[in-house]
């Protein structure tokens, strides 16, 4: 197993890497929806364990868009970000009275759930890869990633020898001690990250606030996490699947960083 986890490690984290550096904004778009859209495929089959009908063409419409958001004029998003629940809402009930009741209000609510959990926090990659100022995008998603992966890193190495207070039923396998590691981890990783950046590149970056905001965002990610944890729980479910051998499906490698994307965006708009 720890084999798996590392070659596809070892695969897919200079793809990624590869992607991020060469790519523009509308190529990082149209990748964060193809990922999307698997997690939310992935999402639909857990569900079915439950017999919950979710309602997938919307579904998979919604996170589709994603590939559209820094090509759609900015007016046009701004009202459709205000009208879009209200609509969403009114669809998926006409859904319930269309249906004649086949179609419940668990499996709407279920829906809905889906929908906010990968489209809402999956939007925020592409909003911080495309920001610009004193900072670019391609230089703030690396925080989002290192303090994810930083976090999975430290929590797993340390927690598994050394974590002996487990933290919540939720997710047996993690302890206090994983969880405060993950988080000095995440800490560490992006410390360097900013070293580097503010030796070999044109930019002067703060430590003590990427030491905070690095914090925050590892904390963030673990609830994300546990957040996968739950749904798995409920879904009855080891993994989303297994594309990932040794990891995993989609949503087990990206919880983490889709909770993580929202607060870093506002953390990045407000400090950096």
């Amino acid at each position: 197993m720890n084999m798996k986890r590392i070659l596809t490690a070892a695969i897919g984290f200079p793809l990624v890497t590869i992607l991020l550096i060469v790519g523009n904004k509308y190529v990082i778009d149209i990748f964060i929806a193809i990922t999307a859209i698997i997690a939310m495929h992935e999402y639909i089959k857990c569900a079915e364990n439950k017999e919950v009908k979710i309602i997938s063409w919307i579904s998979y419409l919604l996170v589709a868009c994603i590939s559209l958001i820094h090509v759609i004029p900015v007016e046009i998003l701004e009202y459709a970000s205000m009208i879009g629940i209200p609509i969403l809402l009114l669809v998926l009930f006409l859904h319930v009275i269309i249906s004649d009741m086949k179609i419940t209000l668990k499996d709407i609510t279920f829906t809905l759930i889906g929908i906010l959990y990968i489209l809402t926090f999956s939007v925020f990659l592409t909003l911080v890869y495309g920001m610009e100022g004193k900072v670019i995008g391609k230089i703030l998603i690396w925080y989002i990633l290192f303090s994810a992966w930083g976090t999975d890193v430290f929590a797993y190495a340390i927690g598994r020898r050394f974590g002996k207070t487990k933290f919540s039923k939720v997710s047996p396998n993690k302890s206090i001690e994983g969880c405060i590691s993950g988080t000095i981890g995440a800490v560490i990783v992006c410390l360097l990250y900013t070293l580097a950046l503010n030796k070999f590149g044109e930019i002067e970056i703060p430590y003590l606030v990427i030491g905070i905001i690095s914090i925050i965002l590892s904390i963030i990610g673990q609830v994300g996490d546990f957040a996968a944890s739950v749904i798995k729980r409920y879904f009855e479910v080891k993994d989303f699947s297994n594309l990932f051998p040794g990891h995993g499906g989609m949503i087990d490698r990206i919880d983490s960083v889709m909770f993580i994307a929202p607060f870093a965006y506002i953390l990045f708009l407000m400090f950096l």
